[in-house]
């Protein structure tokens, strides 16, 4: 395992890698489709519209799934940095109480002092080991930042 800097982001490996093939899955497969499926001269019901629109829904369904393969937390000095699947947002030290990766939960969960729990999607179950170790980067960093306060 490669040495990680304490601010270095948080990414899911196995999310991001199962994103980025099923990804390019998805636009291969749609547009095959969108080729090989018989129009109406060969006694199918497709026509030039349907098969722009098997691609197009290949093609949005391979940027839902790039998305995903963004989904990030980067700390700062000042805070950390959660780009999940929907919407950024930078929470500043200070604000996070307690960050929790109880047992079945599918990622990392902020607790704020405000009482609001925020996911971090970046630090993800399906990587095991590695997802534990980065929650308990993340928990580093949250103490440290009380530390210099």
């Amino acid at each position: 395992m490669s040495e990680v800097l304490p601010h270095g982001p948080f990414r899911s490996r196995r999310g991001r890698i199962m994103a980025t093939v099923m990804a390019v899955v998805s636009v291969v497969l749609f547009v095959a489709l969108a080729l090989l499926v018989a129009g109406p001269d060969a006694t199918g019901g497709w026509v030039v519209a349907d098969r722009i629109m098997m691609a197009v829904i290949g093609i949005g369904l391979a940027l839902v799934l790039w998305r995903w393969a963004a989904i990030k937390a980067v700390p700062d000095d000042a805070g950390l940095t959660v780009q999940n699947l929907v919407g950024r947002r930078h929470i500043r030290w200070e604000q996070i109480d307690d960050v929790t990766f109880d047992e079945g939960d599918p990622w990392v969960s902020l607790h704020l002092t405000d009482t609001e729990t925020v996911p971090v999607m970046a630090i993800q179950r399906a990587d095991g080991a590695d997802a534990r170790a980065e929650a308990h980067r993340l928990a580093d960093l949250v103490a440290a930042s009380r530390d210099h306060s």
